[in-house]
């Protein structure tokens, strides 16, 4: 991936093309790379979102939609708003939700968490982010977004990719993302750059810890990480 702001392009019109490149096969890759372990997290996020009692949710980031299918169907009389910068991602979730007959609970819109003006303050009880933040242009302004959208009281939930702490796990994990994660998404989206930016931007992340010390300083309260697999993943937690 060619660096940011070559050509007068920012990390988030990058980003959005990468992932209107490689939207046809992300389905494919995403669920066999990670041995379809990633529908087991998004199945945590619903339970942690439901035990809000929310009637309205944002799925930012929503890519292909999965989560906001998951929302929809987990969440019993839930509106889910799923919101992506990117067309090509959009056009998929759009064709998965129809096929499971769920236009009514969940709508999907063109839209920058940096900037959310479709929305008004404090229209949704929870706002969710899955493997999304850290593609965010400016994380937090995009955070801080977030917050003005949540209704007070209401929770934000960030499921994210995360490096191991044991050393073990943590050898393994690396060496899996950053040389046969590339070959093997490369190979099949015939964008192995695209599949090179995301262990590089796992990378790039912060901490469990420095991440809830980033939402409290942003005004968020009550902040938690549950740590997923051996800390390949986190579900970040905080209230408004």
């Amino acid at each position: 991936m060619k660096p940011y702001n070559q050509e007068n392009q920012t990390k988030g019109e990058e980003v959005r093309e990468m992932f209107d490149r490689i939207a046809p096969k992300y389905d494919l890759l995403n669920h066999t790379l990670s041995a379809g372990i990633d529908k087991i997290w998004r199945r945590r996020v619903v339970r942690i979102a439901r035990g809000h009692h929310p009637r309205h949710i944002l799925d930012m980031a929503t890519g292909t939609g999965d989560l906001a299918i998951a929302l929809a169907r987990g969440i019993q009389g839930v509106r889910v708003v799923g919101c992506d910068p990117s067309q090509g991602m959009l056009e998929v979730a759009r064709r998965k939700v129809a096929e499971r007959g769920l236009e009514s609970r969940i709508t999907l819109e063109v839209g920058f968490s940096e900037e959310l003006s479709n929305f008004a303050d404090e229209s949704f009880d929870v706002v969710t982010v899955a493997f999304g933040v850290r593609n965010f242009d400016r994380m937090e302004a995009g955070l801080n977004e977030l917050k003005r959208v949540l209704r007070p009281g209401g929770l934000l939930v960030v499921l994210e990719f995360s490096n191991p702490t044991n050393p073990l796990i943590a050898g393994l994990y690396r060496w899996y993302s950053h040389h046969i994660l590339p070959r093997v998404g490369g190979a099949v989206s015939k964008d192995r750059s695209a599949y090179e930016y995301l262990p590089a931007s796992v990378d790039e992340f912060p901490t469990p810890a420095r991440f809830i010390e980033i939402l409290h300083g942003l005004g968020f309260r009550d902040g938690k990480s549950r740590s997923q697999s051996f800390g390949i993943a986190q579900i970040h937690t905080a209230l408004k």
